[in-house]
């Protein structure tokens, strides 16, 4: 995961997911700026192809997400989502 610092990613959590830049991984967190909720990706597949999100909430700082809650993380190939939607 080391490997996805500074780059665009998408979080999967046992309940929720999240996009933003991957600033550090510390103390059992992902720290993220320019970081988003989604509250909901459509098709998953979709989403991770085009970028293409149906419920977008920004965060309007950085945010720290909890290793033990993380499924997986993999690098979003888009623009960060940053308005609300």
């Amino acid at each position: 995961m080391r490997n996805l610092i500074n780059q665009n990613v998408f979080v999967r959590t046992v309940t929720q997911y999240f996009t933003g830049r991957l600033l550090e991984v510390e103390d059992g967190f992902l720290r993220l700026e320019d970081a988003a909720w989604i509250a909901d990706t459509g098709r998953f597949s979709s989403a991770l192809t085009t970028g293409k999100l149906n419920e977008v909430e920004p965060y309007p700082g950085d945010v720290f997400v909890a290793l033990s809650a993380v499924v997986d993380v993999c690098a979003w190939q888009h623009e960060l989502p940053r308005q609300v939607r």
